[in-house]
């Protein structure tokens, strides 16, 4: 084999054992079969006038036979045939389609020996491909060979060509994104034991390197700025774009499509992928070629875009499709056991859990985890040069659990299983593959805005700007003084005195057009959708008299950023502080949003989109708490604690994200930080054995775009 090629024995050998596998599993399939029939009043294998034990061995035989033909061959085309249908349908059809192939198995046995009614055929062949698939498993364990193809079976992968003896390719390297797992929480995951393959990977000499995010942070706009290079322009999650009339939400497909555009326009560079590269579970391409549950892409159609295409290749195997649907139902009990032990204890703070939650949480903690993981081992098998993926499973649970929970504690168990589970698969690839850990943001917890004063930011705007609000903001306190306040200031703007009865309603002037406001975690946009520039603040006071006077001092919001024609622009605190952005620093309004606060405002500042008033909630320094202007008692999304503290996890064999005693600021600055690790890998095959020094590795980041190696041409 020293050549690469089998040899005659060899071949003779791995078919002789294969042949030996699908016996067994064979006769495992068949003494289920018998078992469950013998189990199940509702399932028959004889015929009505009874058979013998032989007779009736050989129908299950028959029987599990056929059943694991259809699957092998039948399976993987009903699933292509249903990649349009939704993620969640799919997950719920799987058990009935598995039924189904059942009873086609069972109407195939002669003289109608075997029989069941539908419920009964569901449960036959769900615990039958579960057998099956865990016989084989185990089989193929001890033989590398073998657990190798099932691995490319598993995947939809094909067997890469001449493995042995050819010379050793460069080192792949495999981006792993936990989504919303924040510095701190990783670090307390690893010293509590939750993460044993993480704790492995810092006992080998892994480099765990926190970074600061952009004040947006949020993953629209980290993994832009990581995977294309530039996030200029995304001020929040959500945001109004005055100009074209345009929601931007970053989780919604058109408006992906458009950041992503607006990226690659602005670099003049594809993204971090283009070369050999793989995109799985993310908002953005990266310029990858291959593609699974990639929202920029979702709306595509053909083979190559199809972001649904990802699950053909993890649900042909119809063992596969059995277990994800088992545990995305198992997810769901256990989302509403939670739920409602955390309700019985009255524990704080909480938000509501009901509806469709539980299929949400579903969907992020067992379906897309096992698609994506899936995918990324086949991409590994495959020997592609660079894959980014991301698991979502931490980030859904913190929003609603908190972002210390137990209920997060245990995502985390199962996050790093699938970490160690492709680091397993990464040594039957047939290239080495470096495996790099990182987020795009971390999370704050606290109680809701709402929760916390009885209003949305919604309602203090329009009680701040004089507009009806609900009877029951009325009733709160800060409802109450932000409309006293509104009254005030417009009676002391016309020059009337302050009427202490209250009757002044009628005396308001023509309503203009109500403000829109949007929520990105405890970020809140405003914006007057009727002028067609950003507004100055005199403007605004003119306009609505009380209203920044009313957000500056509410004690649930820590600064408010806006436009002055006088000042530039301008940072308003509750204590009547206001300081010009050209002069902010990290001390003042901002302190205690920690280092680098100042020049995340003013860079957002500079931004097209900005809206017309950014409000910043207020923070907790001693206790990490911050108020989310949306259902969230674990949020991110703008400036506070944990939210702004993601982290960067990468091998010994790469050189330092930054110099000792520097900072990574920016999801930016971290693409640069990948590109050259990427350019590394290229440059050095196998593991490095002299890995570059910071100073020389500064020398491969991109200048204005433009990689030092693309210059020579």
């Amino acid at each position: 084999m020293g050549d690469g090629r089998w040899g005659g024995a060899d071949r003779w050998r791995s078919a002789g054992s294969a042949l030996a596998r699908v016996s067994v599993v064979w006769a495992v399939s068949t003494l289920t079969m018998l078992v469950l029939a013998g189990v199940l009043p509702d399932f028959r294998l004889q015929s009505a006038d009874g058979d013998s034990f032989t007779r009736t061995a050989l129908t299950a035989a028959g029987a599990a036979g056929v059943f694991g033909l259809l699957g092998a061959l039948v399976w993987p085309l009903i699933v292509r045939a249903l990649l349009l249908v939704p993620a969640l349908v799919l997950g719920l059809l799987v058990f009935f389609l598995n039924g189904s192939l059942l009873l086609i198995a069972l109407w195939l046995i002669p003289d109608g020996r075997g029989t069941a009614n539908p419920e009964t055929a569901v449960l036959v062949a769900a615990a039958m491909s579960a057998v099956a698939s865990a016989t084989s498993t185990a089989l193929a364990v001890r033989d590398d060979d073998a657990y190798r193809r099932r691995l490319y079976r598993l995947t939809g992968r094909t067997r890469p060509r001449d493995e042995e003896g050819a010379p050793e390719e460069p080192p792949g390297t495999v981006f792993l994104q936990l989504d919303g797992v924040g510095h701190r929480v990783l670090c307390e995951a690893v010293d509590s034991g939750l993460m044993p393959t993480v704790a492995g990977m810092l006992d080998a000499g892994h480099r765990l390197t926190p970074w600061r995010t952009d004040w947006s942070s949020q993953t629209g706009a980290s993994q832009l700025g990581i995977l294309h290079g530039s996030n200029e322009d995304v001020p929040a999650f959500r945001w109004y774009e005055k100009d074209t009339g345009r929601l931007m939400v970053s989780n919604r497909p058109a408006s992906a499509v458009e950041l992503q555009r607006r990226a690659i326009r602005r670099t003049g560079d594809d993204g971090l992928l283009a070369f050999d590269g793989a995109s799985r579970g993310n908002l953005f391409s990266g310029g990858a070629d291959q593609l699974a549950l990639v929202l920029s892409m979702a709306a595509r159609r053909g083979p190559r875009t199809r972001s649904r295409a990802g699950y053909f290749a993890y649900f042909s195997d119809p063992a596969n499709a059995v277990r994800t649907a088992g545990s995305f139902v198992a997810e769901c009990l256990r989302e509403m056991a939670q739920s409602t032990r955390s309700l019985l204890r009255r524990e704080t703070p909480r938000v509501s859990r009901g509806g469709t939650y539980p299929f949400v949480r579903a969907f992020a903690t067992v379906l897309e985890r096992d698609v994506v993981v899936s995918a990324v081992m086949g991409d590994m098998l495959a020997g592609r040069t660079a894959v980014y993926a991301d698991l979502v499973a931490y980030d859904e649970v913190a929003h609603h659990s908190g972002p210390h929970s137990r209920d997060t504690d245990q995502v985390l168990r199962r996050l790093d299983r699938s970490v160690g589970l492709i680091a397993t698969v990464a040594e039957h690839a047939p290239r080495p593959y470096r495996i790099v850990l990182l987020s795009d943001h971390g999370q704050s917890p606290g109680a809701t805005f709402e929760r916390a004063y009885g209003l949305t930011l919604k309602d203090l705007v329009r009680a701040g700007c004089g507009l009806p609000v609900p009877r029951r903001v009325r009733r709160t306190r800060s409802g109450s003084e932000a409309r006293d306040a509104a009254r005030d200031a417009l009676r002391l703007a016309l020059h009337r005195p302050v009427d202490e009865t209250g009757e002044s309603a009628r005396e308001l002037p023509a309503r203009p057009s109500d403000p829109v406001v949007l929520a990105s975690g405890n970020l809140g946009l405003i914006s007057f959708p009727d002028v067609p520039h950003r507004m100055t603040r005199e403007e605004i006071d003119r306009r609505h008299p009380a209203l920044l006077r009313t957000l500056a001092h509410h004690p649930g919001i820590g600064f408010v950023l806006v436009a002055s024609a006088e000042h530039g622009s301008v940072v308003l605190a509750g204590d009547g502080t206001e300081v010009p952005v050209a002069r902010l620093d990290d001390t003042g309004p901002l302190a205690v949003f920690g280092p680098g606060a100042a020049d995340a405002v003013r860079r957002t500042d500079g931004f097209p989109h900005v809206a017309d008033v950014m409000v910043n909630s207020m923070h907790d320094p001693e206790t990490g708490a911050v108020h989310a202007f949306e259902e969230q008692i674990g949020s991110h999304g703008g400036l506070g604690g944990e939210q702004s503290r993601p982290f960067l996890l990468a091998p010994p064999e790469l050189s330092p994200a930054v110099a000792p005693g520097e900072e990574l600021v920016g999801a930016e600055q971290v693409h640069r930080v990948l590109r050259r690790w990427l350019r590394e890998s290229e440059e050095s095959p196998g593991s490095l054995e002299n890995p570059p020094s910071t100073s020389e590795a500064e020398s491969l980041l991109p200048v204005d775009g433009v990689l030092p190696q693309d210059k020579k041409h």
